[in-house]
């Protein structure tokens, strides 16, 4: 028994996956945004539902797909590959988009 429950703790935290990356493209009409994942600039394609969280450092809420790609879009306009987030879904359908901030240390 104490190896079944051993094996269950192990199981349990694979169930959700946490992709690490850039927001590049937001298809509000598809409910989907496409995530240029870190370390591997291999584009993921994510779908998003009505019950998607969006956490930033301010404040959580539903995902508001059309300011997510007013966001993305300014930050293509400024030169950089999109907004920076952390994305927790679970067979491609994202639970949680976390925007990440700058990282304080210099490079």
């Amino acid at each position: 028994a104490v190896s079944l429950v051993a094996l269950t703790v192990v199981v349990v935290p694979a169930i959700a996956d946490e992709l690490f990356g850039v927001i590049t493209k937001v298809d509000v009409d598809a409910k989907k945004i496409t995530v240029l994942e870190k370390g591997t600039d291999k584009e993921v394609e994510v779908t998003t539902t009505d019950d998607t969280e969006y956490v930033t450092p301010k404040k959580t809420g539903k995902i508001n797909l059309e300011k997510l790609q007013k966001a993305v879009t300014k930050q293509v306009d400024a030169g950089k590959k999109g907004v920076r987030a952390k994305v927790t879904h679970e067979k491609g359908v994202a639970s949680s988009i976390s925007t990440v901030g700058k990282k304080k240390a210099a490079n």
